[in-house]
């Protein structure tokens, strides 16, 4: 007798349970190398989202926290954050998320605080001889744009010493211990990074906390320039794509050399401050990581072949995603992820790497669990590309002839990639019984310079087309349920999403989290970092107004006539509530099927257990109700407002 039961899919029973993803796992993040000692953050659901700095010996320790109850590593410069922690010599400095001043951890010491500056945050730290050199995000008053500065912070004193000002942005300041030099990265409005960014070098007295004259060395307006890094011989390397691809370069002292040319992408978008690709080791091997078409590898490059090996060897370590590879000169880390291995803090020094953290140990039914098939399909003026993962559950099968509803997900960014790594919230539908197309629409990181700003003067317009393109692919190959057919996105990808309900006519529910309306009051109320990035993916605003509200859903309420739930963090700076307050008053005027769950103490992207238990349940019981089956939930249903009305 069969143990397979035949139940309809989306109602499958699953183990993968939304309170175990919430309170089972943790993101881990910025590992970093110091004296053979690794340290990394660790973002705890279970903790109210609080994040912790936490270190391990390889080879001989178990993981301890490093700053305990009662503070949080967390940078909110430009809202976004990210380096929020740096350690040198066993000492650990960290942003407090609490009042965003700098902390310092001596080893066997509780913190300490060294700044007290409610002007300024701090972020991107780097520690030097006798204090911190960082970048520093400072408010002059409402109304006022913050301005930007490269800063050295006194180690004692806390006193700040403005080394740079006058762009608009500044990041990844990098120290060449040997010859007293920094480097970092500037950019102006309108640009964002992944646009065009310039490396600048210069002599630098730690001590004193004063820098010279500064040089450029690399970039400009049109070339997007991502993580220097100085080589033992001083040399400077940094990644460019001014080949098209985000590719590995250095600069010698005179002049400007290709490290190895590759139709790969080394880079990413630096939506964070303190992300890394590759590291450069006392023995001049880079280990980088690059992706190709979402996957991603890593490997020794030699700077210079020398002709008796190649010059680029892959690890085949049986990973496909990798982040924040570092190094303190001899032994490297980094995160490393499969489609069925979870994150994990990976230590590489010699033939067996370590793994010394992940970022959950759920023990799962390998056939449990989807794997991605990479798949491309034409649209509308273009090709576009995704994963597809098919439902997976070893105790279910579906009704003969009955064909899996379909979730279409859509990253944010809108440079943001779907990748390989394994994911428990795509598993959570797929072992329900929903297929997932994760999409990589015109406009996402890892295929190209050309490929990322073909979105640019069509946002709105292409990321929609794509998705629903996709969506009509997995229809045509029976692999999906056109009738059942849902698109989830949050932040910009809960902008597609409304535009995809609003102008297409391909889905039949969606969920936005925290997405934009109203591409007009994104552009009136948003934050310095992203105030001109629209003026580049729709229009320079406000002399093109009538394209902002051409594509603002708010502006097209007719077109709506499907249900939607809608998720909001009421303490978001970035996309605030009434972006979606807007829309959902629209939908309860034209008593369409509507939910609207909101979260008091959540900003832009969801971070307690609760918040993302809820979110999940509420979502899989909203298209239970819409698409008439009973979800596997532990919680109570989404309240949903005119269900009779889909």
């Amino acid at each position: 007798m069969s143990d397979i039961e035949t139940r309809s899919c989306g109602a499958w029973q699953s183990p993968i349970k939304a309170r175990l993803i919430a309170g089972g796992s943790v993101r881990l993040g910025q590992p970093q190398l110091d004296g053979g000692i690794v340290y990394w953050t660790e973002t705890r659901p279970a903790e109210q989202g609080r994040t912790v700095v936490v270190r391990c010996r390889p080879g001989d320790g178990a993981p301890e926290d490093v700053i305990g109850e009662g503070f949080s590593a967390r940078s909110r410069a430009h809202e976004y954050g990210g380096g929020a922690c740096a350690v040198r010599d066993g000492r650990v400095w960290f942003v407090n998320d609490e009042d965003q001043d700098i902390y310092r951890v001596d080893p066997g010491a509780a913190p300490a605080r060294v700044t007290r500056d409610r002007a300024r945050r701090f972020a991107d730290l780097l520690p030097v001889p006798g204090g911190i050199v960082c970048v520093a995000e400072r408010f002059a008053g409402d109304g006022v744009e913050p301005v930007a500065e490269l800063v050295h912070v006194d180690g004692a004193s806390g006193d700040v010493r403005v080394l740079q000002q006058g762009r608009d942005f500044y990041a990844s300041p990098r120290l060449d211990k040997r010859r007293g030099r920094l480097a970092w990265l500037c950019w102006d409005h309108p640009n964002m990074p992944w646009d065009g960014t310039e490396l600048y070098l210069a002599p630098f007295d730690a001590a004193a906390g004063r820098l010279d004259e500064p040089r450029l060395i690399a970039g400009s307006a049109t070339e997007s320039i991502f993580q220097p890094e100085f080589g033992t011989e001083g040399e400077l390397f940094f990644v460019s794509d001014i080949s098209d691809w985000w590719n590995l370069y250095f600069w010698d002292g005179e002049e400007i050399r290709s490290v190895v040319p590759m139709q790969a992408e080394f880079g990413l978008p630096q939506w964070q401050f303190g992300m890394r690709t590759y590291a450069v080791l006392d023995d001049g091997r880079i280990l980088a990581a690059y992706t190709r078409d979402g996957t991603w590898a890593l490997a020794w490059i030699e700077r210079e072949w020398s002709g008796d090996r190649e010059q680029v060897e892959p690890l085949d370590l049986g990973y496909s995603h990798f982040d924040g590879v570092c190094t303190d000169g001899g032994a490297a880390a980094c995160i490393a992820a499969s489609p069925r291995l979870a994150p994990r803090v990976l230590h590489i020094d010699g033939e067996h790497p370590e793994v010394l953290r992940e970022a959950h140990t759920l023990e799962l039914d390998p056939a449990l669990l989807s794997q991605p098939e990479p798949v491309s399909f034409d649209s509308e003026g273009g090709r576009a590309h995704a994963f597809f993962y098919p439902p997976a559950n070893p105790r279910f099968a579906a009704p003969e002839g009955e064909r899996p509803p379909l979730l279409v997900k859509c990253h944010g960014g809108p440079t943001g990639a779907a990748g390989t790594a394994l994911d428990l919230r795509i598993q959570y539908w797929t072992s329900r019984g929903f297929a997932v197309l994760d999409v990589n629409y015109r406009g996402s990181t890892g295929f190209g310079r050309r490929y990322r700003r073909s979105l640019y003067g069509n946002w709105g317009r292409y990321d929609v087309q794509d998705c629903a393109a996709g969506a009509r692919r997995m229809a045509a190959d029976g692999r999906a349920d056109p009738g059942r057919t849902a698109i989830s996105g949050s932040s910009a990808g809960g902008y597609t999403v409304l535009c995809a309900l609003c102008f297409e006519d391909v889905f039949r529910a969606g969920a936005s989290y925290y997405g934009v309306s109203d591409l007009e009051a994104l552009t009136r109320d948003t934050h310095k970092f992203e105030s001109r990035y629209t003026d580049e993916l729709v229009a320079p605003w406000p002399e093109h107004a009538e394209v902002y509200r051409e594509r603002s859903p708010i502006h097209h309420l007719a077109g709506f006539d499907c249900p939607i739930i809608f998720f909001q963090g009421l303490e978001d700076r970035i996309v605030p509530p009434d972006q979606a307050e807007q829309i959902v008053q629209a939908l309860r005027q034209r008593r369409l099927p509507v939910a609207y769950v909101t979260f008091p103490s959540e900003g832009h992207g969801f971070r307690s257990a609760d918040a993302v238990v809820r979110s999940l349940e509420a979502e899989v019981s909203f298209y239970g109700r819409i698409f008439g089956f009973e979800p596997d939930i532990d919680g109570e249903p989404v309240e949903v407002e005119n269900p009779g009305k889909g």
